[in-house]
């Protein structure tokens, strides 16, 4: 295999072997990335010469870490200090950042190398990554379908090998939809398990930092990177945070996963639900204990997201008002004009669109009956998750109700595009874990089997979709782009 089409942990391996090295591993992504993201556009921006300076000071005198070494990108709602981030937004494509996010730090400090910034949905409002304000990213297994949003761009890239593991965002599935779609593997933590330190944020209370990789056993590593307290954010909970790679094994013989009769029902594609059950039963054929569950709560988990997501977006976007950073109107002729014409001419249509969704439910005769409504069908979510819980280690089903769409084909129909969230969302606002496994293909394209932990049961999740892995080789298929 050539070096851009490893693993993070073969990576690893090769480096410490001295087979390689930094730069001929740097050499390797950015070659590939040259040739095949014309086609892909998951870069916004590429780290070009810094990333190869720092490949060559590690060879002169290598450092220690986790990853030292090793190439990694970052979703472009991640604040990176020199390095431009953009959230794919008009609003700050000119922005800069004096400071790096957390994560980014936590990266560094193990030794990883930034090589550039992935394309997304605006501000991170989207299923498709259409909605850029630069360029749509394209799915590598079909270019004229999407890869999925918002965190498409993460997705694309490691799909596409173009670099071995990339850190995205999930506020209602923007990790597990395009690593679904993509064929990728697309991890969401618990709520607090990461801090968002830096991240841009679209609803805070459902946003989340995650991972996208290659395969589990990458992702378990990364996690016990990214993971632990954050004295800078508040939600951060500070707990031990474990070796997750050494909770990974194949022996799940006795463990108790429901499957959700709402999540295999009408609006879920005929093929997902058949490539879910064959799966399902692999399970059975490892030990594990397989039965029906409900949720029946789940389906308003949509209509109460896009209450909540909105109002949080409409108080977030609030400071982008062309006063401090981003783009600012020049022409206005006083401060209410300066605010409405920055805003006007840097937010996208759906940011638009939420920001103001989002204030009129927080608006005087509404709060109560949309936002603190949405406030109560949130807890019956997370109630009917616990009862399922208290009875059952994880929780299996589908990631996506279909396969990845055609660019533009729900571009004009905003319910439907909407809609491609329905099976991640109710995750969200119950603040749970959940990761996306390739599990099998239909018509060609990737098919995402999501499993869903307890709060702060990562370890549990990632040996599920472990055993799952190293008993297929769905993770192993890899779409085909024409170069090599």
């Amino acid at each position: 295999m050539e070096l851009h089409e490893l693993t993070l942990q073969q990576l690893i391996k090769e480096l410490e072997e001295k087979k390689t090295n930094a730069q001929e591993i740097m050499t390797a992504i950015l070659n590939r990335i040259n040739a095949v993201d014309q086609k892909v556009k998951a870069f916004l921006t590429l780290n070009q010469e810094a990333a190869t300076e720092k490949a060559r000071e590690f060879d002169r005198q290598p450092w220690q870490g986790k990853i030292a070494g090793i190439p990694f990108a970052l979703k472009d709602n991640y604040c990176t200090k020199g390095v431009r981030t953009t959230c794919a937004s008009k609003m700050l494509e000119n922005f800069i950042p004096p400071y790096d996010a957390t994560l980014v730090k936590k990266l560094y400090a193990e030794g990883g190398i930034l090589t550039g910034k992935l394309n997304l949905d605006e501000f991170a409002m989207g299923s498709s990554t259409e909605l850029s304000a630069f360029f749509p990213s394209h799915n590598p297994w079909d270019l004229e379908r999407v890869p999925g949003g918002s965190s498409g761009g993460s997705a694309a890239a490691v799909a596409a090998d173009e670099i071995p593991f990339s850190l995205a965002s999930d506020t209602g599935g923007s990790i597990r939809q395009p690593a679904a779609y993509c064929g990728v593997v697309g991890l969401k933590p618990t709520y607090g398990r990461v801090s968002r330190w830096g991240i841009v944020a679209y609803a805070s209370s459902l946003d989340q930092a995650g991972v996208i990789t290659k395969d589990v056993s990458d992702a378990a590593l990364v996690l016990s990177i990214i993971a632990g307290y954050d004295p800078l954010e508040s939600t951060s909970v500070q707990m031990e945070v474990p070796d997750y790679t050494a909770f990974l094994n194949t022996d799940i013989k006795g463990l108790k996963i429901g499957y959700p009769k709402e999540y295999f029902q009408q609006g879920v594609d005929g093929k997902i639900t058949e490539t879910l059950k064959k799966a399902l039963l692999k399970y059975e054929e490892m030990g594990a204990h397989i039965e029906e569950v409900s949720l029946p709560h789940s389906e308003y988990a949509l209509p109460a997201y896009y209450i909540i997501g909105p109002a949080e977006a409409s108080s977030n976007m609030g400071k982008f008002d062309g006063v401090r950073y981003g783009l600012r109107d020049f022409s206005a002729d006083n401060v209410a004009d300066l605010f409405s014409l920055s805003r006007q001419a840097g937010f996208g249509p759906e940011v638009k669109r939420r920001i103001m969704l989002g204030t009129y439910a927080l608006s005087s005769g509404y709060y109560d009956a949309y936002y603190l409504k949405a406030l109560k069908v949130r807890r019956l979510i997370n109630d009917d998750f616990a009862k399922v819980f208290s009875s059952f280690d994880v929780i299996v089903a589908p990631t996506t109700p279909t396969t990845a769409f055609k660019i533009g084909e729900n571009t004009d129909d905003i319910l439907t595009a909407y809609m491609n969230d329905i099976l991640t969302v109710p995750i969200n606002m119950a603040g749970l874990p959940g990761i996306s496994i390739p599990c099998g293909l239909a018509d060609g394209l990737p098919v995402g089997m999501q499993i869903i932990g307890k709060p702060f049961a990562e370890t549990t999740l990632l040996k599920a979709a472990y055993a799952f892995e190293q008993a297929t080789d769905y993770h192993q298929l890899k779409p085909s782009l024409g170069v090599r």
